[in-house]
């Protein structure tokens, strides 16, 4: 773990740098700690901040550490620039993915067990409740929409409330990929005047799974293959599930939605920095 912190705090670091992020030189501690923190308490502490503060502060790594409101306000005041900063790694992660291969799907995330939902605090919604098909149940919190590339490296993300369809995630990503680029998608996801605009106006080929009576069907082989593509989907939610803990904490929708970014952030940079 103390590695890793080091690897990680480096990482962060070089990406603040390649964007020539500024800041007052008065600050004792640095976006690049707050923002290391953050992914570091992701990794090895399911979302606990103040796990993570005690460690890095203990350990002397970040002896200058924040208090625990303090960084709490910091951080919530620096999600653009850790949005800024995710899209200038993603930029980079493109640029260097010579297959142009990507995959798409969305996983649920739930704010609290169907049950609670009367007494939940965070959100007060019916948007907010959605059905998670695989397990034929209803959750209640959020959707999100994740592109990887062919390593397994989240590259593009976004969250929506719970009732959203995933075409809508579909919708909400930029999609700012080089052309030529193929995007591998379950059944969910078919559109087929969006397919062929994509195609024509922006060289993006989605290759979605087809039904067995859909009117553009598969030929076997292409059917094999989108199906051990998305093999690889589902093993990247199952490995970001695998960081969160049994319950989000968080007060409120805003917190939520940024710890679970946080999530699919600290994934992607933990795997980027495996593969290098």
């Amino acid at each position: 773990m103390y590695l890793r912190t080091i690897e990680i705090y480096c990482f962060v670091d070089d990406l603040l740098k390649s964007i020539n992020h500024r800041e007052d030189s008065r600050r004792k501690f640095t976006d690049s700690e707050l923002l290391s923190a953050a992914v570091i308490a992701m990794l090895f502490f399911g979302g606990n901040f103040e796990a993570a503060r005690r460690f890095l502060t203990s350990s002397g790594l970040m002896p200058r550490m924040l208090s625990r409101s303090r960084f709490s306000r910091r951080l919530h005041k620096a999600s653009a620039l850790l949005e800024f900063v995710f899209a200038e790694f993603s930029k980079h992660r493109k640029q260097h993915n010579w297959q142009k291969l990507y995959l798409m799907d969305s996983f649920p995330v739930s704010v609290c067990d169907n049950i609670r939902i009367n007494r939940c605090r965070i959100i007060q919604d019916c948007g907010w409740r959605g059905y998670r098909v695989s397990h034929r149940r209803f959750f209640y919190g959020v959707r999100v929409s994740v592109l990887s590339d062919a390593d397994g490296v989240p590259v593009e993300l976004c969250i929506l409330p719970g009732s959203a369809q995933d075409l809508s995630g579909l919708a909400e990503l930029p999609l700012d990929l080089p052309a030529e680029s193929k995007i591998v998608l379950d059944a969910a996801y078919t559109y087929f005047e969006w397919e062929d605009y994509l195609l024509e106006r922006e060289q993006i080929e989605l290759l979605v799974q087809r039904k067995h009576n859909s009117r553009r069907a598969d030929v076997p082989a292409t059917k094999d293959y989108k199906q051990i593509m998305r093999k690889q989907i589902e093993t990247i939610f199952s490995d970001i599930n695998k960081l969160f803990a049994k319950k989000i904490h968080a007060v409120t929708v805003s917190g939520f939605i940024l710890k679970v970014a946080l999530f699919v952030i600290a994934f992607a940079f933990n795997k980027a920095i495996f593969l290098n």
